[in-house]
């Protein structure tokens, strides 16, 4: 029996108790705006040849030094956006009952959050930010503008719900996912605060924490070492799982002194073992585009994805690879399975620009990859 096989037995086992869980997911918010760059206008409207790959676009702008340029960009769509909406759409999708609290807009809700406002509860902290998502066959550039997020603080949370509410909706949240460290930067205080203040004043119960740096490359070597140590203090509280992709793996590593690896099974695997070990937490997931791997107390699991080489969209494929492996855990799966579900979430999304149902995810598993 392959991996697929075995994910499919144990989601079809497992699946009916999903219903009955919470998830609380926080704390960004943006607007994406997915637009593909122009090489060549052909006429009006969609009549252009786009730039194929980050590397085309890269000589257009070193061709324009000393000179200037001007580029298009030609908008496709407006979406939802942010690691913690994107996240919290695909839980949601899954069947999970949701709180999402982030930049969902200020004073009213912006109306890419409208969607999942009615099916979630939801707390907006401040305007916001905003995503152009410029999307390559090769990967993407995320050009991003976001001041208010200097506005999201843990008084600011305290302030908006109640710190009574708060605290109550923390104790009943089976997990937790605190995503997009790296753009928030009030992050770590607020990591500081709920580590040494409220979860030690709620009653101990199973949850699970799930924490995304998204992209930690503008921050500093310092900075890295003191968040990742904040969140290696919430696994006295529950089962902490740090998901990263492979480049944030490298950065991770790099940082807590361990040896970067490459991106095949072996240089994954030791990847996740060693950071893993470093922390001293439950579990560590490392998703590039074509595999992905874990690692436990107890070993390491490795499984490849559905690799699609022209994708309808890319832009929140990590977010939905996260959300699949989180929800295997809710539902207990196995360490194997929870990769091969958010292996499956990730590649349903990118080929429908949709986040999937379980039962989605039990046909996409069911179909030879």
């Amino acid at each position: 029996m392959n991996f697929q096989n075995r994910t499919l037995e144990e989601l079809r086992t497992r699946r009916s108790s999903v219903s009955g869980k919470l998830a609380v997911v926080g704390l960004d918010g943006f607007v994406d705006q997915i637009v593909h760059p122009v090489a060549t206008r052909h006429g009006q409207g969609e009549a252009f040849t786009p730039m194929a790959t980050i590397e085309m676009f890269g000589r257009r702008i070193l061709g324009a030094a000393g000179q200037g340029t001007n580029i298009e960009l030609y908008p496709r769509f407006d979406k939802l956006g942010g690691n913690g909406p994107i996240m919290a759409n695909a839980l949601l999708a899954a069947g999970l009952r949701l709180k999402c609290i982030g930049a969902l807009g200020t004073p009213t809700l912006h109306p890419v959050f409208q969607e999942m406002a009615r099916r979630a509860e939801v707390v907006s902290l401040c305007a916001p930010a905003v995503t152009i998502a410029v999307e390559f066959s090769d990967g993407k550039l995320m050009l991003g503008m976001m001041k208010s997020f200097d506005e999201i603080t843990y008084a600011r949370i305290a302030e908006v719900m109640g710190e009574g509410a708060l605290f109550d909706c923390l104790s009943r949240a089976d997990l937790i996912a605190l995503v997009n460290w790296t753009m928030i930067p009030n992050m770590t205080s607020i990591f500081e605060e709920l580590a040494g203040r409220v979860f030690p004043s709620l009653p101990p119960r199973e949850r699970l924490f799930f924490f995304d740096l998204a992209d930690p490359e503008k921050r500093s070597a310092a900075d890295l070492s003191i968040a990742l140590q904040a969140v290696a203090r919430f696994q006295a509280f529950g089962r902490v799982t740090l998901g990263v992709n492979f480049k944030e793996a490298r950065q991770v590593i790099t940082v807590l002194g361990g040896s970067p690896e490459t991106e095949d099974e072996r240089g994954l695997r030791s990847m996740a073992r060693q950071i893993r070990q470093k922390l001293d937490i439950a579990t560590v997931a490392i998703h590039p585009t074509k595999s992905a791997a874990c690692a436990t107390k107890d070993d390491t699991w490795w499984v490849p994805g559905p690799y699609v080489e022209k994708p309808l969209i890319t832009t929140g494929a990590g977010d939905h690879f996260n959300a699949g492996f989180m929800t295997g855990q809710l539902l207990g799966l196995g360490p194997e399975s929870c990769l091969g579900l958010g292996v499956s979430t990730s590649g349903f999304y990118v080929r429908t620009a949709r986040s999937p149902t379980l039962g989605d995810l039990e046909t996409f598993l069911a179909q030879p990859w």
